[in-house]
């Protein structure tokens, strides 16, 4: 069930923020209407077809300048901190990062963990956590013990929605684990396979509102090898704010409608029963319905026009899908995460 907070402004806790590189040092505020805030997840991906097409990932407990990419397994790049960082209104970017290309189109999408790190040893592991109870986020980094089934406390005292963990020191596939899966079953965020039932990711144990679990099996990456760093990205459903959940296509432009009880700003959808991608869709990039300008997580393409691609409708309690193809496959089942715009009160369809 969603946690019940005082719901967040989605304009003080998420952001997707779209930009055009310069190739000059300079700073892209997340402001909305004179609201913005200091993230402590910052994710950019080019638009258009330039140089430099990877995923980039951020965040402030492993700190400035500290990038994974969410489409390769490769160990964490340290660019130094003054050329990716995050500032009080957003982030800042060197003249010569690849994510801040001249005349090219980028989005960055970013979320708030609030506070400050502290050290958390309410699991069998201790970790580094910042975490926002309010907005259901918190950022995770620890050392793997070389066991199997450890916890690790995540601080939002709720259970997470979804938690997705990679090794920072190796190479090694980005393990996603999703409320709406059995416990123990994973998903790749840089693969396109269907869910993987091997226990040796997450353990044998479910997630609480303290904890998430992870594991290891002599001669597999997994999320808890002996001496290696890791960092969890772990989100918790707030009622009015984010939602996680599942949907079976149909197969038809007339497709399943979700509830999430707010208009989103961002949805990303995944299907689990069969090959498929994480298709990342926001409402800066497409302001109006139909929605369909498509990234995917594990993909360092350009964005697919609408045109082409009529993905979903955007509405003020959810959204509906409008492809009989893209995330809606007859029969398929798919997960979601969804971030609202604004609390459902403030919303309105466009």
């Amino acid at each position: 069930m969603p946690t019940t907070y005082a719901i967040p402004d989605g304009r003080t806790v998420m952001a997707a923020t779209l930009y055009t590189g310069n190739a000059t040092a300079r700073t892209i505020a997340n402001t909305v209407n004179g609201i913005s805030f200091q993230p402590d997840l910052v994710w950019l991906k080019m638009r258009s077809s330039g140089s430099y097409l990877n995923h980039h990932l951020v965040d402030s407990v492993r700190g400035d300048g500290k990038v994974l990419y969410s489409n390769l397994t490769n160990a964490e790049d340290n660019l130094g901190s003054t050329v990716i960082y995050t500032t009080s209104t957003g982030f800042g970017l060197s003249a010569g990062v690849g994510v801040n290309e001249n005349s090219q189109s980028l989005v960055g999408w970013q979320w708030n963990a609030g506070g400050s790190t502290v050290t958390n040893t309410d699991g069998t592991i201790s970790a580094q956590v910042r975490a926002n109870t309010t907005a259901g986020f918190s950022v995770v980094t620890y050392t793997g013990n070389g066991l199997t089934n450890q916890s690790v406390g995540h601080g939002l005292n709720a259970t997470p929605g979804m938690v997705i963990i990679k090794q920072r020191d190796g190479t090694a596939s980005w393990l996603v684990h999703h409320q709406s899966q059995p416990t123990g079953y994973t998903l790749y965020l840089n693969l396109t396979n269907a869910q993987d039932s091997g226990t040796s990711q997450w353990g044998t144990s479910a997630q609480t509102s303290s904890l998430f679990y992870v594991g290891y099996t002599a001669g597999a990456t997994g999320s808890n090898v002996n001496a290696s760093t890791y960092v969890a990205y772990c989100f918790a459903p707030v009622d009015g704010y984010s939602a996680f959940g599942s949907y079976i296509g149909n197969g038809s432009a007339n497709g399943p409608f979700v509830y999430t009880g707010f208009r989103p700003k961002f949805v990303m959808t995944k299907r689990t029963d069969s090959t498929g991608g994480w298709v990342m869709l926001d409402s800066a990039r497409d302001s109006y319905n139909v929605s369909g300008n498509i990234l995917q997580a594990e993909s360092s393409a350009a964005e697919l026009a609408v045109a082409s691609y009529p993905t979903l409708d955007i509405l003020s309690n959810g959204f509906k899908m409008r492809s009989s193809t893209i995330q809606n496959a007859s029969g398929g089942t798919y997960i979601y995460a969804a971030f609202a715009e604004n609390p459902f009160k403030y919303a309105n369809a466009r």
